[in-house]
């Protein structure tokens, strides 16, 4: 075996999920807890159930996406009317009144991106799942893409959270979050937390028990 090709986990190699220092797991028969000499923490080579725990994560995930954008995200009040407004109903809003750049903003953080996060994650599962071996590299990038821009999906709870506070003339006019909020934070969080149950290194075992 050419040692300066072979993988950590070929070499007997692991490194800690807490401090990160490269131990060597030692060869033994069963499943034995074995603890980072640095920190105390588990060592494994993979993380324990990622596949599992990634698609009920991202399932539960596109539930919540469901009621985050049909479900009012604020309610306004203003002289005795009240309205609610959904997220998307918030783009059209500010698409008709020429806020384009808001709207696109809104739009791409709230919908479009935690969207497209169910989507590669999906792919990046069923493609570990049926042992892919095609653009690892490509793979690999999309996740670290997912895994950096899921944060921004929390633009409109900040959008939200800023209107309530500067928005309080009592029976004038009032803005509270509507229930859609709720729902829009735990998707983004559960999907957060999904991506980071991914271990990207199942995207190469595929090709490296082929070369085996």
């Amino acid at each position: 075996m050419n040692e300066a090709l072979s993988s950590a986990r070929q070499l007997g190699l692991v490194s800690c999920h807490d401090c990160h220092l490269l131990s060597r797991m030692p060869k033994v028969t069963g499943h034995p807890v074995v603890s980072c000499p640095r920190c105390g923490g588990v060592l494994h080579q993979r993380k324990p159930n990622s596949i599992m725990r990634t698609w009920a994560l991202v399932l539960t995930g596109m539930i919540f996406y469901v009621p985050a954008n049909v479900l009012p995200m604020t309610i306004t009040s203003a002289i005795g009317s009240t309205q609610a407004d959904t997220i998307m109903s918030g783009v059209i809003y500010f698409m008709h009144h020429g806020s384009w750049e808001i709207a696109l903003v809104i739009f791409t953080a709230s919908i479009f991106v935690p969207f497209l996060k169910f989507v590669i994650l999906i792919y990046l599962l069923l493609s570990v799942q049926f042992k892919s071996i095609k653009r690892p590299k490509d793979r690999t990038l999309l996740y670290r893409i997912t895994e950096a821009v899921g944060r921004w999906s929390m633009v409109d709870i900040y959008v939200v959270t800023i209107l309530i506070a500067l928005v309080k003339l009592g029976f004038l006019a009032n803005i509270e979050a509507g229930p859609a909020a709720i729902y829009f934070a735990a998707m983004v969080a559960i999907t957060m937390i999904a991506a980071e149950s991914f271990d990207p290194r199942l995207i190469w075992d595929a090709l490296e028990e082929q070369h085996e």
